[in-house]
């Protein structure tokens, strides 16, 4: 069974969002995996916000989650964490660059694209070498420092918008976004290529 875990900011609006869509859509394809969320500042049991909470009964899905903080036992539980931006991405694997073979945005894992993913995957290298040399006392690389600008300047944006705050539009907007990306995300599922 697969293991994946969705991360965002405080985990109340767009992880679990996608960990309750992700749990129901793939019950209906027939698809077994477990789910979680976490946010990398989020206060421990806090409840899923009103909008989000509304956006997920409207859906069907009536199993709602409380926060939790992101830590080394649920990247370690998991198989493929997804992330809702990249500076979501980049916090995971600034505090756990072991799991950089595992760490993608929601929207670069289901849309990727081969060039892209080449670039990606070398700056998440790149990243985690820099962290590496930072946690040992040194400083990153200039060339590989060089290299991460470069890179990041083609890339297009993986990020959900934040709907923190806002409106039941802005939810139904950031809702959107998410099912598109993770119907192509049980599509790739499907296919045996993980």
């Amino acid at each position: 069974m697969l293991h994946i875990l969705f991360v965002c900011t405080g985990n109340t609006c767009r992880s679990p969002m996608a960990e309750g869509l992700l749990r129901k859509l793939a019950r209906e394809r027939g698809v077994d995996l477990e789910v979680r969320s976490a946010g990398v500042s989020a206060i421990a049991g806090t409840s899923v916000s009103r909008h989000a909470a509304a956006i997920l009964r409207d859906e069907g899905v009536n199993e709602l989650t409380t926060s939790s903080q992101l830590s080394e036992a649920l990247v370690s539980w998991a198989d493929l964490v997804l992330t809702l931006t990249g500076g979501h991405k980049r916090h995971v694997l600034q505090y756990f660059p072991n799991a950089v073979s595992k760490t993608y945005t929601l929207k670069e894992f289901a849309e990727e694209e081969d060039g892209v993913g080449r670039d990606l995957q070398e700056l998440d290298s790149l990243y985690a070498s820099a962290e590496l040399e930072i946690s040992l006392g040194g400083e990153p690389n200039a060339a590989d420092l060089q290299r991460i600008i470069e890179i990041r300047q083609r890339i297009p944006s993986f990020d959900i918008s934040d709907p923190f705050g806002g409106t039941r539009d802005d939810y139904e907007i950031a809702a959107a976004e998410i099912r598109t990306a993770l119907h192509k995300l049980l599509d790739k599922l499907e296919v045996p290529r993980f």
